[in-house]
């Protein structure tokens, strides 16, 4: 005897019986109140095809779908997690392992004292096929794909990041690893045909597809970019929001900011964003997390904080109105300008700072920027976030424990 798919959802249903395996043709299940449940066979369970019940007025029977919506949204939720949210997160990780990381390093390597770090710097350069190799292993890696696979993605990251960009490396990737998959311990040459259909399956897919897609996603961030400039009030509350939002959310602002390209004041107003997200729960979660809780969501992410949101959507309101705050601030009052690493990463690894200083040091005088980027990344957002936080928790909307990283 056996079960149908969401049986939990639909146990009014009842079992299903007289199942053969291997059984091909339409199936009857047990009757209720008059209905009788016309089921499929479907892998080791059932799943629901229709209900039919007859009428009293000669037999005559309705048909319609009892499960066609709750399958559509299962399998919605599922390609959504695969492809957004572990793709674009695993691909924050090699950007991280590369491009940001060459970041720091360059930053470091104009210290005397750490110039030797420079070669390093240069050779995780944007311009450096590494950045699209540890893409596509990230992304590989993070879809759970066969190790043949994982190792081709490197070579196809390259090809797709050489014709387009972070978002080429991205497409081309997908396109390879799916395809690369299919075959893959299909064949008794494995180790041939699975890294063959890999690269060959991203490596043209990145030729013929990626340039014009790049070419659409560096318009609309320029787009972004010059809206920016023309309304810096309006837009800086929107990227800010946005782009702070999304570092809290499951799917990677990194990724988004670089494949948007964002600069000037657009990235600005992200930065800010994304610090009023992370500084703002590090201080308003003090009580509950303590020093721990304060360094890994101030200097980590806080991303970790997703599992609280969920439960209790008001923690999010303090940090989200210090970032709607701070996107003005950063491009009317300051000025502050930062690139599309820097945009999408906020305090984390402290690179947006970090960004910051080396996008507007030469224009700007170092004490004077010093003093922009502790006030607005760091005390502004912290200052914000507890004055609003500390009001809800007097009018008993957020209690203790709200806040608590398990």
């Amino acid at each position: 005897m056996y079960r149908c798919l969401f049986w939990q959802k639909y146990e009014k249903l009842g079992n299903i019986t007289n199942y053969r395996p291997g059984a091909s043709r339409v199936l009857e299940c047990g009757e209720r109140a008059g209905a009788y449940f016309v089921c499929r066979p479907y892998r080791d369970s059932f799943r629901i095809a229709g209900m039919k019940k007859a009428d009293d007025s000669g037999g005559r029977f309705r048909f319609f779908s009892i499960f066609a919506a709750e399958y559509e949204k299962l399998i919605m939720k599922k390609l959504f997690k695969k492809y957004v949210i572990d793709a674009l997160s695993h691909m924050a990780l090699g950007l991280f392992c590369s491009l940001i990381l060459g970041v720091i390093l360059g930053q470091l390597a104009k210290i005397e004292a750490l110039s030797f770090l420079g070669f390093i710097a240069e050779t995780l350069s944007a311009s450096s096929p590494l950045v699209g190799a540890c893409i596509g292993m990230a992304i590989a890696y993070g879809m759970k794909c066969p190790l043949l696979v994982n190792i081709s993605s490197a070579i196809v990251g390259a090809l797709g990041y050489r014709f387009g960009g972070p978002v080429g490396a991205y497409l081309a990737v997908m396109v390879g690893v799916e395809l690369g998959s299919l075959v893959s311990k299909r064949t008794p040459v494995d180790i041939i045909v699975t890294p063959l259909v890999t690269i060959v399956a991203g490596g043209m897919f990145a030729k013929w597809c990626c340039s014009p897609i790049n070419d659409m996603m560096l318009q609309l961030g320029m787009l972004i970019n010059h809206a920016t400039t023309l309304n810096p009030f309006f837009m800086g509350v929107a990227v800010a929001v946005l782009v702070g939002c999304a570092l809290t959310l499951p799917i990677s602002s990194v990724a988004i900011c670089v494949m948007l390209n964002l600069d000037g004041l657009a990235a600005g107003a992200a930065t800010a964003g994304c610090c009023a997200q992370m500084i703002g729960f590090a201080v308003i979660s003090f009580r509950d997390n303590g020093i721990s809780g304060l360094i890994s969501q101030g200097v980590g992410t806080s991303m970790l904080q997703i599992g609280n949101i969920v439960k209790k959507p008001l923690i999010w309101i303090a940090p989200t109105i210090a970032s709607a705050v701070l996107g003005p601030v950063s491009t009317m009052l300051l000025g502050m300008t930062n690139n599309a690493i820097g945009a999408g990463m906020g305090t984390s690894g402290l690179v947006g700072p970090i960004a910051a200083y080396a996008t507007m040091g030469g224009t700007t005088d170092s004490a004077v920027l010093m003093a922009e980027i502790i006030g607005l990344y760091f005390i502004a957002p912290a200052a914000i976030a507890l004055a609003i936080d500390t009001g809800m928790r007097r009018a008993g909307w957020i209690r203790p424990g709200d806040m608590k990283i398990e």
